[in-house]
């Protein structure tokens, strides 16, 4: 591919020597555009049509789709299934992989299947314990965690070859990526972690909610002071929160979530806690979007996608920018009877 080149039909952002990956996600970030991500919450079904129609609401709206990998220690279609179904219709997916329940085998195996369907973004994550989720009793893997998952995606990238050193013919074109979560204490370990998944391979991470502005200012600042703004793209999570009640619930029994009590407080005294928890989305966007070194958001809205296109339109983070054009209905309905 020439450099003029354009990587897909119809996307404005070329791809350029020295990228990791065909992705757009990688491209958009290393023009310096804000990214716009989003999560789809898998279905405990085998239709098609419910991965499809899913991601439709996000159409026109984000540079990707996180495909969760077993998202909370509970079942759901696997991320490498809604990967293949969104590559088909033309998404740019991120697909997660869970050290908790793959071996490395399995795990380099899937690597090259999702790089092969066009799968250009891997998120590394070590995952929740099994005792999260509601089978307990399944034997967990973390043959590898996070670190060494990103080791190894490198390696097989930029050395072609397998752990084993075995050869790898045609290496995974991917653009890594990894967790982060500004708001666990002790913070001030926070941006060291983040320096050493960088050293790991991560060139991109997505964070935990930001409930907490100021929060994230302190931790941005170390950040910036170490310079790992200028080695990793910064993707700060966002979402709506539904009342003050699911506040306190997820406060409770989510580990790793802050949300501070002025924002339960708020959503306490509102008219209408659905409207206020998106209008609360939404300046915290705004006001993310102006801290130095974030390079754009990852929107989470569990069970309320239908909010996102406004959440996003409302926030003006896209400037008038159009992620990728909207597909046409035969598009889902084709790529469905193929998966049947």
């Amino acid at each position: 591919m020439k450099d003029h080149e354009f990587a897909d039909p119809g996307d404005p952002l070329p791809e350029l020597p020295g990228h990791s990956s065909r992705g757009r996600l990688e491209r958009v970030l290393r023009a310096g555009q804000f990214a716009v991500t989003a999560e789809l919450n898998p279905p405990d079904s085998a239709d098609p049509n419910e991965v499809l129609e899913r991601a439709r609401v996000f159409d026109g709206w984000v540079d990707a789709i996180n495909a969760t990998d077993g998202s909370g220690a509970n079942c759901h279609m696997s991320s490498v299934g809604i990967c293949a179904l969104l590559t088909r219709v033309g998404y740019a997916p991120v697909m997660q992989i869970s050290c908790r329940d793959h071996n490395r085998i399995a795990i380099q195996g899937n690597v090259l299947g999702a790089a092969a369907m066009g799968v250009g973004n891997i998120l590394c994550l070590t995952g929740d314990g099994v005792q999260a989720g509601d089978q307990p009793e399944a034997k967990p893997v973390f043959d590898l965690d996070c670190m060494s998952l990103l080791e190894t995606v490198r390696v097989m990238r930029d050395d072609s070859r397998f752990l084993s050193g075995r050869k790898i013919t045609a290496p995974p074109r991917v653009f890594l990526g990894a967790a982060a979560n500004p708001f666990a204490p002790p913070h001030e370990f926070r941006p060291l972690r983040l320096a050493k998944k960088i050293a790991a391979g991560a060139q991109f991470v997505q964070t935990q909610y930001c409930f907490d502005v100021p929060m994230l200012e302190h931790y941005m600042t170390r950040v910036r002071d170490l310079g790992l703004h200028e080695k990793c793209f910064i993707i700060v999570g966002v979402g709506p929160l539904r009342s003050a009640a699911a506040a306190r619930w997820i406060v409770t029994h989510v580990p790793g979530i802050h949300i501070p009590p002025a924002v339960i407080s708020r959503l306490q005294g509102a008219a209408d806690p659905v409207r206020e928890g998106k209008q609360l989305c939404i300046e915290i966007i705004q006001q993310v979007r102006e801290i130095p070194g974030v390079s754009g958001i990852h929107v989470m809205a569990y069970r309320q996608e239908e909010m996102v296109a406004d959440i996003i339109h409302r926030s003006g983070v896209l400037k008038g920018r159009q992620p990728w054009k909207k597909l046409r209905t035969e598009t889902f309905e084709q790529a469905a009877a193929v998966a049947r």
